[in-house]
C-alpha cells in the first residue's frame, strides 16, 4: 500500500506529516480493522487552517489530526451543524432552559488537574468507553486534550461550584469542533451532553461562526449515533458534504 509521509494544506502554510500509519481494531465497530493515519502538522495552524482541516474531515487528538481511510468500511462520517439553520426543538429549548437555571459555565484555556482527569475516568468507566480497570493519569489526560496543534478552549460547567462537565472545543475562524465530552454521570438530569453542545452552539452563534463540527456520526454505534438528533446536518460522505434533515 502506497501511503505517502507528507500532506499538503491548500495553503503553503502548514503540511501533515504521516507519523503512524498502521492497521488497528476499529474504535468505532467491533470485528473491524480500521486504517486512521496519525498526522503532525507542520507550520502555523492559523485559525484559517483549523476551518480547512475540519471542512476535509480531519480530527485533532492531542498535537496530532487524522481522518479515516479504513479499507473496508465507510461507516464513520464526519457531522457539524450550520448554526445559522439549526433547529432549536421543545426539547432542546427545555434541556437549556433547566440547565441554564441551575448551572454556571466558563470558557477558559484547558486546564489539566486531578479533578477533572478524575471526572474523565468516571466518564468513561461508568458509560462503557474504556477498559474497567484502565485509568487515564494526568499526564495522558494532557496529551489527549490539553496539548492542542491549534487554538482549543475548555468549556467547563458548574454545578453550586461543583464541576459537572468539561468540553474540549477546537476554534477556527468560522467554525468550532467539539473534541471531546465528559461529564458526571449522576447528574443525567440535566442531559449534559446534549447541553454542552446547546451551549458550543450559542457561542458560535454569538461570535459569529458558521459550523460547530460535532465529530464522527456511526449508525451502528450507540455513543456516537445520538448526534442525528441535532438537525438539520451535514455528513461527509465520500468526499462531499451531504444535508440531512429528518423533519
Amino acid at each position: 500500500m502506497n501511503r505517502p509521509s507528507e500532506f499538503r494544506m491548500p495553503s503553503d502554510e502548514c503540511r501533515l506529516v504521516v507519523v503512524q500509519d498502521q492497521l488497528q481494531p476499529c474504535p468505532y465497530l467491533g470485528d473491524t480493522m480500521a486504517r486512521m493515519p496519525l498526522r503532525l502538522p507542520i507550520g502555523n495552524v492559523t485559525p484559517e487552517i483549523t476551518d480547512q482541516m475540519l471542512a476535509m474531515g480531519f480530527r485533532r487528538s492531542g498535537d496530532f489530526v487524522y481522518r479515516t481511510q479504513c479499507p473496508a468500511c465507510q461507516a464513520c462520517h464526519p457531522t457539524r451543524l450550520d448554526v445559522s439553520t439549526f433547529r432549536w426543538t421543545k426539547s432542546f429549548k427545555r434541556v437549556l432552559r433547566r440547565g441554564d437555571q441551575d448551572l454556571t459555565w466558563q470558557w477558559n484555556p484547558p486546564s489539566v488537574d486531578a479533578l477533572r482527569t478524575e471526572m474523565f475516568n468516571q466518564h468513561r468507566h461508568q458509560r462503557n468507553l474504556g477498559i474497567r480497570d484502565e485509568q487515564v493519569d494526568e499526564d495522558a489526560y494532557r496529551s489527549f486534550l490539553s496539548d492542542s496543534c491549534c487554538e482549543t478552549r475548555e468549556l467547563s460547567i458548574w454545578k453550586a461550584n461543583r464541576l459537572v462537565a468539561v468540553s474540549i472545543v477546537d476554534i477556527g475562524r468560522r467554525s468550532t469542533s467539539a473534541v471531546y465530552t465528559h461529564f458526571r454521570p449522576e447528574e443525567s438530569r440535566y442531559s449534559l451532553g446534549t447541553y454542552a453542545v446547546l451551549k458550543q452552539i450559542e457561542w458560535a452563534q454569538a461570535t459569529a461562526r458558521q459550523y460547530v463540527y460535532l465529530g464522527m456520526y456511526v449508525a451502528e454505534n450507540s455513543h456516537l449515533n445520538y448526534k442525528s438528533r441535532f438537525q438539520p446536518q451535514q455528513r461527509l460522505v465520500e468526499g462531499r458534504w451531504i444535508d440531512f434533515d429528518q423533519r
